[in-house]
């Protein structure tokens, strides 16, 4: 077995994490002591019953399907086998994984990967994991990455084509898939080739019971869009499609909807163009369609009958997708054209042989198909480059199968089983060999069962059993599968590993269950029994030459690729090579190859056929232990040393069995493995010493140094508890004197504070005793000196007081009484001007507050001052106007002594600025005409309303007024229509209402009043009539502008005078203002009451 343990780099860490640590059972068959069938399943069970699924048999993987999903492929998971030698951890795929991409980028060695197993014991998840795992540790890029997912998402398109639901297995691989996975200098992925082999195409026509058909098919039809379906002229309903079994057609946990779209998805990642994807989905569609078209006999005159189609629909549409002529397809159908040399026969097909000429068509387009998808995704995933690439290969192919009923397609996969063993043999025993002759140990051989025989019983050229199934195809005449064994009989009859019921090795002459028809060949796995009913035909696999012919003139392009016998200017008349021919070279080439690279093995196991998780059936592992061939695995490595370990890595675990080595030695390792292996007394036939590594002959000496390490452990453990517990006490002693100081010290610090504190506050309160009775000492001293000086003064101020009083007592006694009244008068207004200071009101000319007078003899001065104050603070406020304001206000005043209490509308005009240029004609584009018609400055610009006589109705009209003139203008135009000189206007007249309709009089007999006089209506008619009126009252050479207002006024309009009344009208007429015509003198104008 190659070495438990890695180099001495990491010998070390290895001692702590070695294979041999917390063992759950035996990680290594190798090891398993004692060895026999019945250890061996107990161990896996043991394991498996862990959730233990992996096992090695020396570097073999062995891999139990869990049937659950398990927490041990996480990229964790990944980072911790990344870069660790093989037997460094518990045994798990990625460790072979790794082991083998490591020695492809480090030491330049070619690897493949062969996965083996029966149908269910998940040899297809089992590649997917260790591509996976390669692609999660090599290299990163946009180059690379892009290479890694397309190998990665060729997997789900070859699985939908290639795969089915099976009674064993619900994504169950029908063919043999190899693939070559190739590597730059740095272990970047480069691209990839794959080979396919023994695609099971019999599927395509007919399914076992409990099974299905293709995944394709069922995701076809429940994923695509309902345009897709159309246009492949298919139903959803799986029913309607003879190809397509019910029974199984719905299976738990598979979503063919949702897969389909992942398929579509990896057939872009892959590099397949929209074209090509329509062109498969095309051909899928086409034998569903093949499936559905069904024969029935017609008579001849002859008396033959000859085999004619019944409904022609799916005949049509199968056509009409492919391209062919529905004629031409019928009549392959129903003829069929022999040809020998210059002469061609052709003769009609009965209803059998139609059907069997439909579903060979059937297998072959699929079986072709399938052939290009591999060659189509070998195109886009294949290394660009031409140098030398360092090549992983991984094939995931079928296991040995032992069925009920046995027939070509087992006998064929066994076959290559029994390749696949030999070779596994071959190179496990060279392997062997090469690691004695490196160490330097003599090689004795090692007896085995050598499977050769079986090999040349199934592919010699001269008297193999695929030799004469060919033969016995080739020959003329009647040919069954009675007379090929009979022929079988005649020439295999002598050898040990074959027996019939008439061959003479045969001990079952009289039991039955050997029947006529079969023969049974003694494999390594066991024996099988193969029916030959189906040998000749399967192997003949024939496709009529008119079929080929009608596929080729198909105007479908990919039909043309699939069938290129068909071209009539190539016809070959030599028979096609068969599919045990073929199959023999595909499995000569694979050998071939697999003997260029160096080996890795994964051996599937299926627990159970329940496809449930925690079931072990031990008779059903038994049956694949044995045909596996797992035993003879283990004994063929067992053979000469089972064990062998390098030096470093074994003194570095052992080395305390021994005093001399423990606890380090310092020699070279292999002299410090000497010494202990002498100490500990190991018999010298155990051992043998190699150039870098020690072998053990037996497990059981393996064991027992375990066994003593194990105990000496625990001895160890022991000592380093009670060192370490000494240690920990005397440190605890140790810290507790170091805290006791400390405490003490801490405390006498503290009682030398708490003493000072004491004495100074002691201290403290003497002094401010001491400084007390001085302060108050000296403020006695000064209080007493205080009261003799005021004493003094007080003697001084009365003395001189009655100096003064005789002096002017005479004086005194004439006028006091005005003076006192005079005082207090001046006190009285000193106090009234000092509580007006205080109680002043706001600076704002609105408030009406005042103080109360106090006294009523100051009423002329109160009033007067608040006169005085309030013109002060007026005049303050007016002070902070501009003189944009000052106008504007002067303005509203003058609106307010034209209109107050005069005309309703005055008071909503208020709040409302005077902005005068509403139109700004100056900024306005529109108006520019209009604006360089005008030379003054225009103060007001608004739209206006003229009033017609004729009917009352208003027209819109420009209304500008500048300080000479006012132009009325056309709104839309902007064309000048009447400008007025200011001078000519007398008067105007508007309504106490609150309308806007106002009457500008002209002079008589001036130009202007020849049309007569204007009727306006504006809602700015407080402004325009006061900027009239301001206007007027500022120029000096003419008269002020008369404002009448009146509820009915007189207009002049040209020759006649028509009275305009206002009247006021109910809301419910609206709450607009309307001018109605009433007669030739009459306009009467409605104004509408607030409600």
């Amino acid at each position: 077995a190659p070495p438990l343990e890695g180099g001495t780099t990491t010998a070390k860490m290895e001692v702590k994490t070695s294979l041999l640590d917390n063992m759950i059972g035996v990680g290594d068959m190798v090891l398993l002591e004692p060895l026999s069938e019945d250890s061996f399943l107990d161990n896996l069970k043991k394991r498996f019953d862990h959730s233990e699924i992996y096992t090695y048999i020396g570097s073999v993987v062995i891999s139990m399907n869990p049937y659950r999903s398990l927490p041990i492929y996480t990229p964790e998971k990944v980072e911790e086998y990344r870069n660790r030698n093989f037997y460094e951890l518990s045994p798990h795929i990625y460790a072979l994984a790794d082991e083998a991409y490591r020695s492809l980028r480090d030491q330049d060695k070619d690897q493949c990967i062969l996965i083996t197993g029966e149908s269910g014991a998940g040899k297809t998840e089992a590649s997917k994991l260790v591509m996976s795992y390669v692609a999660a540790v090599c290299g990163k890029g946009h180059e690379v990455n892009k290479v890694k997912e397309q190998l990665l998402q060729s997997n789900p398109v070859l699985e939908a084509f290639g795969n089915a639901k099976t009674v064993r297995n619900d994504n169950s691989s029908r063919f043999g898939k190899y693939m070559d996975i190739e590597f730059d200098f740095k272990g970047d992925p480069l691209g990839g080739v794959i080979s396919n082999y023994l695609l099971e195409k019999s599927r395509v026509v007919k399914q076992p019971r409990g099974e299905r058909n293709f995944h394709v098919f069922y995701q076809l039809l429940s994923g695509a869009s309902d345009d897709t379906l159309r246009k492949l002229k298919l139903d959803r309903d799986f029913s309607k499609y003879n190809y397509l079994s019910l029974d199984s057609a719905a299976v738990n946990g598979l979503d063919d909807a949702a897969n389909f779209r992942t398929v579509r998805n990896a057939m872009q990642i892959v590099g397949f163009m929209e074209d090509e994807v329509q062109s498969v989905l095309e051909l899928v569609a086409a034998v569903l369609k093949l499936g559905n078209i069904e024969f029935k006999p017609e008579s001849r005159c002859n008396g033959t009958d000859e085999s004619r189609v019944k409904d022609k629909n799916d005949l049509k549409e199968m056509c009409e997708l492919l391209g062919i002529e529905q004629s031409v397809l019928e009549r392959a159908f129903s003829y069929r054209t022999v040809e020998a040399k210059m002469e061609k026969v052709s003769t009609t097909l009965n209803v059998a042989q139609a059907y069997y000429a439909r579903d060979a068509l059937a297998k072959n387009l699929y079986s072709r198909l399938f052939s290009w998808l591999v060659t189509r995704i070998n195109e886009s995933i294949q290394a660009q480059t031409k140098a030398r690439h360092k090549v992983m290969g991984v094939l995931d192919i079928y296991g040995f199968e032992i069925f009920e009923d046995n027939s070509f397609e087992q006998f064929i996969i066994n076959y290559c089983n029994e390749k696949l063993q030999q070779i596994f043999i071959e190179l496990t025993l060279r392997e062997e060999q090469e690691e004695y002759v490196r160490e330097g140990i003599e090689w004795t051989n090692i007896e085995y069962f050598n499977n050769a025989i079986i090999c040349d019983l199934i592919e010699n050229n001269q008297n193999g059993i695929l030799a004469m199934l060919d033969e016995e195809c080739l020959r003329p005449g009647t040919v069954t599968d009675e007379t090929f064994l009979d022929k079988l009989n005649t020439i295999c009859a002598d050898h040990q590993h074959f027996e019939s019921r008439l061959n003479k090795n045969s001990k079952f002459l009289n039991d039955h269950s050997l029947p006529h028809n079969c023969f049974r060949i003694q494999h390594y796995a066991g024996k099988v029994l193969y029916r030959v009913e189906g040998f000749v035909d399967k192997n003949n696999d024939l496709l009529y030459r008119d079929l080929s012919q009608a596929m080729y003139k198909a105007n479908h392009s990919l039909i043309k690729q699939l069938f290129p016998e068909g071209n009539p200017a190539k016809v070959n008349l030599k028979r096609p090579p068969t599919a045990g021919f073929q199959f023999r070279a595909s499995v000569g080439t694979l050998m071939r190859n697999l003997q260029t690279k160096n080996p890795n093995y994964i051996r599937c196991i299926k627990p159970n056929d329940k496809k449930a998780s925690h079931i072990f059936t031990d008779s059903l592992v038994c049956h694949q232990v044995r045909y596996l061939g797992l035993m003879e695995n283990v004994r063929v490595r067992r053979a000469g040393y089972a064990f062998r370990q390098p030096y470093e890595p074994c003194l570095e675990r052992y080395k305390m069995l021994c005093k001399r080595t423990w606890p380090h030695w310092k020699g070279p390792a292999r002299d410090g493995v000497e010494v202990l292996m002498a100490d500990l007394q190991i018999p010298a036939e155990e051992i043998a010493y190699g150039r870098s590594k020690i072998f053990i002959r037996n497990p059981r000496t393996l064991f027992f140094l375990e066994e003593k390490r194990k105990q000496c452990l625990q001895d160890l453990a022991t000592l380093i508890q009670k060192i370490y517990r000494g240690w920990k006490c005397r440190t605890h002693f140790l810290l507790m004197k170091k805290s006791q100081i400390v405490v003490a010290a801490w405390y006498r610090r503290y009682a030398q504070q708490k003493k000072y504190r004491n004495i100074k506050s002691a201290t403290t309160v003497v002094q401010s005793y001491t400084r007390g009775w001085q302060a108050r000492k000296l403020l006695r001293e000064l209080k007493y000196q205080k009261r003799c000086e005021e004493a003094v003064t007080t003697i001084a101020a009365f003395w001189h007081g009655t100096q003064v009083r005789r002096e002017y007592r005479k004086f005194f006694r004439a006028n006091a009484g005005k003076k006192i009244y005079d005082f207090t008068i001046q006190r009285i207004i000193q106090k009234y001007f000092l509580g007006l200071k205080s109680n002043m009101p706001s600076m704002s000319p609105i408030d009406k507050k005042w103080p109360a007078r106090p006294y009523s003899f100051l009423d002329g001065v109160h009033t007067e001052l608040r006169k005085i104050f309030h013109h002060w603070r007026c005049k303050k406020y007016r002070d902070q106007f501009t003189e944009e304001k000052k106008a504007v206000y002067e303005e509203k005043l003058e609106a307010s002594e034209i209109f107050k209490g005069k005309k309703a509308l005055y008071p909503s005009s208020v709040s409302q600025p005077f902005k005068g240029d509403y139109l700004e004609i100056s900024k306005n584009p529109k108006y520019q005409k209009l604006n360089s018609a005008v030379d003054e400055k225009v103060l007001l610009a608004d739209v206006v309303n003229k009033i017609n006589r004729a009917n009352g109705k208003g027209t819109p009209r420009i209304f500008l007024l500048t300080k000479k003139n006012f132009v009325l203008a056309d709104q839309k135009t902007g064309q000048v229509k009447a400008s007025i000189p200011l001078p000519d206007v007398t008067s105007v007249s508007v309504s106490t209402q609150k309308d806007g309709f106002f009457a500008l009089k002209l002079k008589e007999g001036s130009a202007s009043a020849v049309k007569g006089d204007f009727l306006l209506s504006s809602e700015h008619l407080i402004e325009i009539i006061t900027k009239l009126h301001r206007i007027g009252a500022t120029a000096a050479d003419r008269e002020k502008l008369k404002v009448d207002i009146s509820d009915e006024f007189l207009v002049q309009f040209k020759q006649d005078k028509v009275c305009v009344k206002f009247i006021q009208s109910s809301p419910k007429n609206g709450n607009s203002v309307s001018c109605k015509r009433k007669n030739n003198r009459l306009l009467e104008v409605s104004v509408p009451t607030s409600p």
